[in-house]
């Protein structure tokens, strides 16, 4: 077989079954998933924007995360769609790069969003007197856009390193997107660097972040645990539970894809897996964030107020 990069002008996802009787039902809950992510984030990000009391950085930061996750599901649900309607299962080379390089972009910067939405709660509690002085717009916008730059140019040298490799014709992913562990493991050439960067990665995406998520937390509880009134414990518990459900379905279920991957090669399981973080978890952060805090479920109600009383 050739395996001139040049010459590769699609891939194979292969997806989760051929069987036609599932095809139906796999359409129909991705386009429920992805319309519920969509529509729920837009609603969080719209109740923010137009309620001046969430105007603050903590809801700066879910308003972010809310837009990446509609992002997010946005680089992979769409073509799953287009690939079942259309009854194919072809993507092109340009079209799966370019998947590879948005997935790992907002994957990236649903991590850095989560360390700083955990920074967030760590000034507030364990330095209140700083808050305003620390957590001023001007820095929290500056901390936004440095974790895009930053996640733009890691990302962009990750598909100029892929861009190297060669790769059989015929190439079938088995997946229902083009993973990048997966994809650099298809490669007909030489993939050490490439797996050195993948390794560099992981520790920027995911060790950094959750290392700095787990010290704010844990600097958190022991501010709490000293703490002496009991209704504001419990208010900055309840907002510290909700983020923590939300940064344990990210990491959790990323962790299980990688268990996964590991100790089966089934690429259906891994599949069905991989479901659960890029679909699944955009889908509850709405849920999550607006049942349990009072203030965006609040702000939800105006918002959806003022949306029935106009003509």
């Amino acid at each position: 077989m050739e395996a001139e990069n040049t010459e590769v002008s699609e891939f194979l996802l292969l997806g989760f079954s051929e069987d036609p009787e599932f095809q139906s039902l796999f359409f129909g809950l991705f386009l429920s998933m992805y319309l519920v992510v969509v529509l729920g984030n837009l609603l969080i990000i719209l109740a923010i924007i137009s309620d001046p009391h969430l105007h603050t950085p903590m809801y700066f930061f879910l308003s972010n995360l809310s837009f990446v996750d509609i992002c997010f599901i946005t680089t992979t649900v769409p073509k799953i769609l287009v690939n079942i309607q259309t009854e194919s299962k072809d993507i092109s080379y340009i079209g799966c790069l370019t998947q590879v390089y948005f997935f790992m972009i907002f994957i990236g910067l649903d991590d850095f969003l989560l360390t700083l939405m955990a920074y967030d709660p760590f000034v507030a509690i364990c330095h209140p007197l700083h808050y305003t002085v620390i957590m001023k717009p001007q820095l929290c916008v500056l901390l936004v856009l440095m974790s895009w730059v930053i996640i733009f140019w890691v990302s962009l040298l990750l598909i100029l390193l892929i861009m190297q490799l060669n790769f059989c014709i015929g190439t079938e992913v088995p997946h229902f997107f083009c993973e990048l562990a997966q994809i650099i493991k298809l490669a007909c050439s030489d993939t050490l660097i490439n797996n050195i960067f993948l390794y560099v990665l992981t520790v920027l995406l995911v060790v950094f972040p959750f290392s700095g998520i787990l010290f704010s937390y844990s600097q958190i509880f022991c501010s709490l645990m000293r703490m002496s009134s009991a209704g504001g414990k419990y208010k900055a518990f309840s907002t510290c539970v909700s983020q923590l459900s939300v940064v344990s379905l990210l990491y959790g279920t990323g962790f299980g894809v990688y268990l996964s991957s590991a100790v089966t090669h089934s690429s259906q399981k891994n599949s069905i897996v991989s479901v659960i973080y890029t679909v699944v978890t955009p889908m509850l952060n709405p849920f999550i964030y607006s049942l349990r805090n009072k203030d965006v479920k609040g702000a939800l109600g105006r918002l959806l107020s003022r949306a029935a009383s106009c003509p």
